[in-house]
């Protein structure tokens, strides 16, 4: 059984995956529940991961699955059966389309044809994704290296600090560190013998941020 809030709380996290594909901040988690501070969530949270309601996927941020929900009631009183959210197996795999080479130095043409790529689905979080091959060494740093294939959540922004798929001119991409620098766009390399590239924010159009790397060993 179910506290009202721990009841409430799953709810939201359900109807927000159905409706966006991705899990709601725990600001946003906090607002709806009105709670006062974000602990509650986080202590909400736990008890449904011990009740075996969700689960959080490993080194993500935002990333929650639903394993099981409640029983709604509707507005007239009546009990609606809740929906059954079966947890991927690890073995599965999911066909990623491979939009052709990207840089990880000086920008190039991207999305160049698409095949497609399988991809564990443990790999991947909620929401739509893609997949680029990595041409060039200025991610090394970050662990990113030339032939990786970088495995990329469909979105249109980003914050300071995250690693993006940043489309220039709407001609020529890049995967960068994003960064805002007073009026400029700021796309900084991961290695030392590269310069960081500014735009003008008009120029600059985020197409996904990296979700994870898949590589390949001969």
């Amino acid at each position: 059984m179910l506290t009202r809030k721990q009841h409430e709380l799953i709810c939201f996290i359900e109807d927000r995956l159905a409706a966006t594909g991705v899990s709601p901040s725990f600001e946003e988690m906090k607002e709806a529940l009105e709670l006062k501070s974000k602990s509650g969530v986080h202590r909400l949270i736990s008890a449904l991961e011990e009740r075996g309601y969700i689960r959080r996927l490993p080194n993500r941020a935002r990333a929650l699955e639903i394993l099981r929900t409640p029983d709604r009631v509707d507005a007239d009183g009546n009990e609606r059966p809740a929906s059954r959210v079966a947890p991927q197996p690890a073995n599965d795999v999911v066909e990623l389309p491979l939009h052709g080479r990207i840089a990880a130095g000086v920008p190039i043409e991207a999305f160049e044809g698409s095949t497609s790529l399988p991809v564990p689905a443990a790999l991947l979080g909620a929401g739509e994704h893609y997949a680029l091959e990595v041409s060039g060494d200025s991610m090394v740093e970050a662990g990113i290296l030339d032939g990786d294939y970088a495995l990329i959540r469909k979105q249109e922004v980003a914050r300071d600090g995250e690693i993006v798929v940043a489309l220039i001119d709407d001609s020529e991409a890049t995967l960068k560190y994003f960064r805002h620098e007073g009026a400029m766009v700021r796309l900084d390399p991961a290695n030392r013998a590269y310069d960081p590239q500014r735009y003008a924010p008009a120029q600059v159009r985020v197409q996904g941020k990296l979700a994870g790397i898949l590589r390949r060993y001969a």
